[in-house]
């Protein structure tokens, strides 16, 4: 059972490769630069690609359980300058069709087709709960997502399963955004963002693993599944909780003026939120190990 994971090479694949080769799976990870993924676990491998095309991997498709399709610029790696609107939006469009050109060359289709996304998708909502029925928003977050996923939609008209992942801010101990939430707080100047009210949308990196598992498990699941806990707190909430579990105040909150001028556009990746529920997930019966901000957050600082 063979599983390829583009874009893997992150923690999000390593993660799932860990799991995926425990239970027997040949995993194989593609990168751009496979000298710098370092190590694996037994029964993963990374080959070669150009992140673009199924040039020298396509022949891998043939008969896979699944390729999770992860690849993608990091939309919070820096300023949203014009150059890397187009690198965020690139890497994702010209993956996917990587994806589906080496599904079209299979003689033995592929199972599955898990396409990451984001919760990004639906823009802001204020406070009215969101659930995989609701469209998309207008912001150019929003609009990356509505790009990647369409990118390997084309999979489904060769006979394909396809599952969508809107996936919210992941938690790990190993993860940059929890790393720079956290730092404030280190130094006991942590607090809200803005005026701490918009929602935050999370999901425990175990969670994560098990989500997607449970996904590729089950032949009735397809279409659109939000990835994120079923307890989204407001941005203040979600502070406090993280300031309890590391033993520290939350209590200076930083303006939206000041993180517009830091972070310029990207800031609304924080400002702006999303109170995103995983209705599919639970109608499917997936039960979270951690629900709540306050069990995740003690468990990832054990």
């Amino acid at each position: 059972m063979r599983v390829l994971i583009p874009g893997g090479s992150g923690m999000l694949g390593r993660r799932l490769a860990a799991n995926l080769t425990a239970d027997g799976y040949e995993v194989i990870l593609l990168s751009r630069a496979p000298k710098r993924v370092g190590a694996l676990p037994n029964g993963a491998r990374v080959e070669r690609w150009d992140g673009g095309t199924a040039t020298g991997w396509s022949h891998l498709a043939d008969g896979a359980a699944a390729i999770i399709n992860l690849a993608g610029e990091n939309i919070a790696g820096g300023r949203w300058t014009e150059e890397r609107r187009s690198k965020i939006v690139q890497s994702r469009t010209r993956a996917g069709t990587a994806v589906v050109e080496a599904v079209k060359a299979a003689t033995v289709k592929p199972n599955l087709v898990i396409q990451a996304s984001g919760v990004g998708y639906y823009g802001p909502h204020g406070d009215e709960a969101v659930t995989e029925r609701d469209g998309s928003g207008d912001d150019f977050g929003a609009q990356v997502c509505v790009q990647w996923e369409a990118a390997t939609a084309p999979a489904e008209a060769l006979g394909v399963r396809r599952v969508v992942i809107r996936t919210g801010v992941v938690l790990s101990p190993e993860a940059l955004a929890l790393r720079r939430l956290m730092l404030p707080y280190r130094f006991f100047v942590g607090g809200r963002l803005g005026s701490g009210r918009q929602w935050f949308s999370w999901i425990h990196i175990a969670d994560y693993v098990a989500g997607v598992r449970f996904l590729m498990d089950r032949p009735d699941a397809s279409g659109v599944f939000n990835l994120s806990a079923p307890g989204p707190l407001p941005n203040s909430d979600f502070g406090q909780a993280l300031g309890q579990a590391m033993g520290r105040p939350s209590w200076i909150p930083m303006p939206a003026a000041a993180m517009r001028l830091l972070f310029g556009e990207m800031s609304s990746v924080l400002l702006d939120g999303q109170r995103v529920v995983p209705r599919r997930l639970l109608d499917l019966g997936f039960q979270f190990r951690f629900p709540t901000a306050g069990l995740a957050l003690r468990d990832i600082m054990s």
